[in-house]
């Protein structure tokens, strides 16, 4: 509704617009606000800056703990790796040993430290699964156990010395030392980094420690006399990595590392060190073999056990470190949120003493804009709220007023009574000006609605003419309204078609994908060229093309409908016609062009169907039968009856056909015929019949129009075989011509020059002189006779090879290879059994006339013929390798080959590029021999 913009000049109560109030001085933006939200800024800055501080803290807090516990489970697994770097320095020594001295005892003792090095690495893999720091831990280990295993395998094999075996297994080390630094750098306190310090300075020092224990062993395991090359270097590194200890680790430790070195195995160790250190020469204070390993191994274990405490020094630093960031987040995050409750109970206090009446205010203006008047705000304060409510209760009777105008305005809307006002005199301002709009409006609403009743009777009228199917239909699936349209196409009343689901009109095949159709309507998509078929009254099929477009708004769909039945009959029915005339066109033989007919027809009219030929001894023959798929079951095969291939069985029907058949189409209950006239002569009929219920209305028509579409078909057909008997005839006529005349030289001319030349040799007796010139004479006619007799015998057999007839077909093709000028290669694969003689005729005069053209025309070398028997097929190839570029078509000798081929059912084909040779493919199909009972 078209609404004029009101008129915001105020005006007087006397109708005189009134003066413009002066603008509003600007006020600072406190002094904007009312005492309320002051309040609640006074209360929520500090609980804000409360709750900012209390965030940041507890992200401090949370990054430090998360810190401290990365570190303890960095710790944790440094320890597992420690015990790995133990248990690979056992194995060191235990290698040394059964290398130097070989037996049960050292070898059993290498073995128990390669099984104790494999549990740790085990464990220590274990514990590597819960760490997800940078270093690959698991990575490492799986690589040193690998390269443990390489190393063992050497060791075992002997390919390793002593000093190999040393070297082999330092560099393990070195790589569990360098892990557990990695894994101990984080460092987050600085008592934490100077326990790792000690821990690992420690763990260098043990290494260095092993490394002279294993490289000593070698040393005094050498022959008396031989003075061992000093180590001191590991001497050197210890020393350093022990200072390094002292600095950074716990008095108490450092007091147990001093006692240590002072012990027995200590100080034995120390005087080792100096007799190496002394001159060269003296070497009487070096301790034995066994006393070596026995002091270096317990001075090893007091540096270990030492180690041991340092990592646990290490882990209970850690721990404390990470128990003191949780306990610290914990108090400072329980002593904000006391904080933040005190703060937030005082600003609910407030709040309440404040926005109390001010909801009360704003549940009558949320009252108000949604259209309940009946609500009253009964606060009366002094304050600002109490001045919103005075001016609350007046702006609801001026609404209230307003309202029943409105109420008015709808009423006589609905009424149709368009000329009425609403009372505009008892408003001003802007109401006054909202009204003087709805009035035009309503002036306008009269004018449009003459309009739409002149559009809806025009739509009216359209709607009835239509000759499509129009139709609006619920999401319930009943049609709402329906033209005439329908009520003719499908033959059922208004009324009827209103009263019943739209499915039931439905053909069953069809509802499912109706159903699917009026879901995607329902969904809000639209559907175009849907095809379904609807059932008439009748029981006919009609096929519908639907286009439908759904409005969900109103739960209504807007279909239209095109009854395409006639056009998709005449599309099967032309679709059947092309079937059977592209079989007639490719040469399928009669009996199955019959069939044919009968399986489109039956497919077509969905019924039994046969094709009979009228005989004329007043019987039919059945030429063709046939059963739709749905008559199947009723004890007849679908798709041909049992002679339908055949030439069919004659009726014995007592009536003559003239009698008996009908002179055009019709139907009989469950049966229809219609006839099939041929160059104007009833040839034969196609019949009809259902199995199941009565044939519809329109069979006769459709019958009928489909027997005169196929006529033609079937002429053609009747004409391409008596055009092949007639191409038979003529060949076996040409065939029998030359036999009689073959028999003619043979039983006349030859006969007669036989005895001409016996009378010759009669009358060469009588000469005395058969020097002289008669004798010359008659020596030069007896040869001419001879050769004119021997000429007369190759044309004898070159109309009708004797060979062919007495021997067949093989030996006929190897008497041409013999007599022919061009050499063959034969390559014959022939049963034993004869062919047909119009076959073997064929094949013979093909062969014989391809060796002449390749010695006439191709100018080849040599000839292939290749024959053979294959499937019930002779399938005869014929290849030379001459000029090529030999056509069918150009008046050649391969035109009346091809049509002797094809006199016999055959086919023959030519490929001849120019350039390369010739080659012609002869497949003549034999006859089935019947079988002996």
């Amino acid at each position: 509704m078209n609404v004029p913009a009101p008129d915001t000049t105020p005006s007087s109560p006397t109708g005189a617009p009134a003066r413009r109030p002066s603008p509003p001085v600007r006020l600072a933006m406190l002094a904007r606000l009312r005492v309320g939200p002051k309040l609640m800024l006074l209360v929520l800055l500090p609980v804000t800056g409360l709750l900012v501080f209390t965030a940041a803290g507890a992200v401090t807090q949370w990054r430090e703990a998360r810190t401290l516990g990365h570190f303890r489970t960095a710790t944790a697994v440094a320890h597992a790796t420690t015990g790995v770097s133990d248990a690979v320095a056992r194995e060191r020594i235990a290698a040394v040993l059964a290398r130097l001295r070989p037996g049960p005892g050292t070898l059993k003792e290498r073995s128990a430290a390669e099984s104790a090095t494999d549990r740790a690495v085990k464990r220590a893999a274990a514990r590597a699964e819960s760490w997800s720091g940078p270093t690959d831990v698991a990575g490492r280990l799986d690589a040193l156990s690998r390269e443990l295993h390489a190393v063992r395998a050497q060791t075992g094999t002997g390919s390793l010395g002593p000093q190999g075996v040393t070297t082999q297994y330092g560099s393990v080390e070195d790589r569990l030392l360098h892990t557990v630094a990695d894994l101990e750098s984080g460092r987050p306190t600085r008592d934490a980094g100077r326990a790792a310090d000690a821990h690992l300075a420690l763990l260098s020092a043990i290494e260095a420690a092993e490394r002279e224990r294993a490289e000593l062993a070698v040393l005094l395991d050498a022959p008396p006399g031989r003075r061992p090359v000093a180590v001191g270097r590991w001497q050197a590194l210890e020393e350093a990595q022990l200072d390094t200890f002292r600095q950074n680790t716990s008095p108490a430790l450092k007091s147990e590392l001093y006692a240590a070195l002072l012990r027995a195995p200590g100080r034995a160790v120390r005087e080792v060190r100096d007799t190496l250190a002394a001159p060269a020469g003296t070497t009487a204070g070096l301790p034995s073999y066994d006393r070596w390993l026995a002091v270096s191994g317990a001075r090893v274990q007091d540096l270990r056990r030492i180690e041991d405490k340092a990592a646990r020094e290490l882990a209970d630093e850690a721990d404390r470190d990470l128990t003191a960031a949780r306990s610290g987040g914990a108090r400072d995050l329980i002593v904000s949120l006391l904080v933040l409750g005190v703060v937030t109970a005082l600003a609910l206090a407030l709040r309440r003493s404040i926005t109390q009446p001010l909801g009360d205010v704003s549940a009558g203006a949320r009252a108000l804009s949604d259209g309940d008047l009946s609500y009253d705000v009964g606060y009366a304060g002094r304050d600002e709220l109490g001045d919103v409510a005075d001016t609350f209760r007046g702006l609801r009777g001026t609404t209230e007023r307003l309202v029943g105008e409105i109420r008015a305005m709808n009423t006589a809307i609905n009424a149709g009574r368009f000329e009425h006002r609403a009372d505009v005199v008892s408003f001003e301002g802007t109401w006054a000006h909202l009204l003087r709009g709805m009035n035009g409006t309503m002036a306008s609403f009269a004018a449009a609605h003459g309009r739409r009743e002149k559009a809806e009777q025009e739509l009216e009228s359209i709607f009835n003419l239509s000759l499509d199917l129009l139709c609006i239909c619920g999401f319930q699936g009943y049609f709402k309204r329906v033209n005439p349209a329908f009520e003719r196409t499908l033959g059922y009343p208004g009324e009827v078609l209103l009263s019943k689901p739209v499915l039931e009109f439905i053909h069953e095949d069809d509802r499912a994908r109706a159903r699917a159709a009026f879901e995607r309507l329902a969904n809000g998509h639209a559907v175009e060229e849907f095809e379904n078929r609807c059932v008439r009254d009748d029981g006919t099929e009609r096929w519908l093309e639907w286009s439908a477009w759904p409005v969900p708004e109103e739960g209504l769909i807007y279909g239209a409908a095109r009854d395409v039945t006639e056009s998709r009959r005449a599309a099967r029915e032309q679709a059947a016609l092309r079937r059977v005339a592209t079989a007639v066109a490719n040469g399928v033989p009669p009996s199955e062009v019959f069939a044919r007919v009968a399986e489109e027809v039956a497919e077509l009219l969905g019924t039994a169907v046969a094709v009979l030929r009228y005989e004329s001894d007043g019987y039919f023959t059945v030429l063709g039968i046939a059963q739709d798929a749905v008559g199947e079951g009723e004890g007849e095969d679908a798709g041909g009856g049992e002679d339908a291939g055949g030439d069919g069985d004659k009726g014995r029907d007592k009536n003559r056909h003239d009698d008996a058949w009908p002179r055009r189409a019709a139907v009989a209950g469950r049966s229809a015929a219609a006839p099939i006239v041929v160059d104007g002569r009833r040839w034969g009929a196609v019949v009809a019949a259902s199995m199941v219920e009565p044939l519809p209305g329109d069979t006769e028509s459709r019958l009928a129009d489909f027997t005169e579409l196929i006529a033609t078909a079937i002429a053609n057909a009747d004409s391409r075989a008596q055009l092949t008997a007639s191409r038979a005839r003529v060949v076996a006529a040409g065939d029998a011509s030359r036999r009689r005349i073959e028999r003619d030289l043979h039983d006349g001319v030859q006969q007669r020059l036989v005895s001409l030349q016996l009378e010759l040799r009669l009358a060469e007796t009588l000469v005395t002189d058969r020097s002289g010139e008669l004798g010359r004479r008659l020596a030069q006619v007896g040869k001419g006779l001879d050769d004119a007799f021997q000429d007369l015998l190759q044309v004898a057999r070159g109309i009708h090879p004797a060979v062919l007839s007495r021997g067949g077909l093989g030996p006929a093709l190897r008497a041409l290879a013999r007599r022919s000028a061009v050499p063959v290669e034969l390559d014959l694969g022939l049963p034993a059994a004869r062919f047909p003689e119009q076959l073997e005729v064929a094949a013979y005069y093909v062969a014989s006339e391809c060796l002449t053209n390749a010695a006439k025309h191709a100018s080849a070398t040599v000839v292939t013929i290749a024959a053979e028997d294959r499937d019930g097929v002779l399938e005869l190839m014929i290849r030379d390798d001459g000029v090529g570029g030999a056509e069918p078509g150009k008046g050649s000798g391969l035109i009346g080959l091809i049509d002797r081929v094809e006199a016999a059912g055959g086919r023959l084909d030519v490929v001849s590029p120019p350039g390369g040779g010739t080659t012609l493919t002869v497949r003549l199909p034999v006859p089935r021999r019947p079988e002996r009972e």
